[in-house]
């Protein structure tokens, strides 16, 4: 049992991975004729997806680019509504994406974008690297009737592949919320135009009832002159 307990101690004593960067969501506002950059720092080796959604303003697009740390253009779109990239594996430095909707003069645009790192594959690689080492002494520490305890390392694995679906679902649930918000904004947009031309064609209505009233009356009108 001592022997357990120095193993569990120096394994709570070994120095933690460094974290991967926590993912980002921004909404703003892209004014007309204007140019937006944001700078995003990413590790070696892990995985970068970027999606982005135009959920208000005319014609609901934007131009969109991708720059590595490099320099190196990685995406140039135009006129796109949406888009979703992914740079794997990323080169360690600031990632440069750019939002451009200097072709429109008039109509700013409300932009949301998400940024989703991911560094499983290089976490599981140090994970069993270190259950290896802490494998062989556990092995010689831990006592026979001991082998048939819980393991450790399924409930570390069961807990990892839970805490990672449930981050998926909130990514989805973010870009769900983001469509809807698009859809809103159209559909506000099209009922202002519809209530619009609505009053439009009920005063071409009244004004041409009115005239043909008039057209009417004239018509039955005696012009002639009474002399006295």
């Amino acid at each position: 049992m001592a022997a357990r307990w120095l193993w569990l101690l120096a394994l709570w004593a070994r120095p933690a991975a460094a974290p991967p960067p926590p993912d980002a969501e921004v909404t703003f506002v892209l004014p007309a004729g204007r140019r937006e950059c944001f700078y995003q720092g990413a590790p070696g080796n892990a995985s970068l997806e970027a999606e982005y959604q135009v959920i208000g303003g005319a014609g609901l697009d934007v131009d969109f680019s991708l720059e590595s740390p490099s320099g190196l253009l990685l995406v140039s779109e135009f006129r796109r509504s949406d888009g979703a990239h992914t740079v794997e594996p990323t080169e360690a430095g600031d990632y440069k994406l750019c939002f451009d909707n200097s072709f429109s003069t008039i109509s700013e645009k409300l932009v949301f974008f998400e940024l989703i790192f991911d560094s499983a594959q290089e976490e599981e690689e140090e994970e069993e690297g270190e259950e290896e080492e802490e494998g062989d002494g556990w092995a010689e520490a831990a006592e026979p009737e001991d082998t048939l305890d819980v393991k450790i390392e399924d409930i570390k694995e069961s807990i990892e592949t839970m805490k990672s679906r449930l981050e998926r679902s909130i990514q989805m649930q973010t870009l769900l919320r983001a469509f809807e918000a698009r859809d809103r904004n159209l559909q506000e947009s099209n009922l202002g135009r519809v209530n619009f031309w609505s009053a439009v064609n009920l005063g071409v209505l009244v004004v041409v009832a009115f005239l043909q009233v008039y057209t009417l009356k004239s018509l039955f009108e005696d012009k002639r002159t009474v002399r006295t």
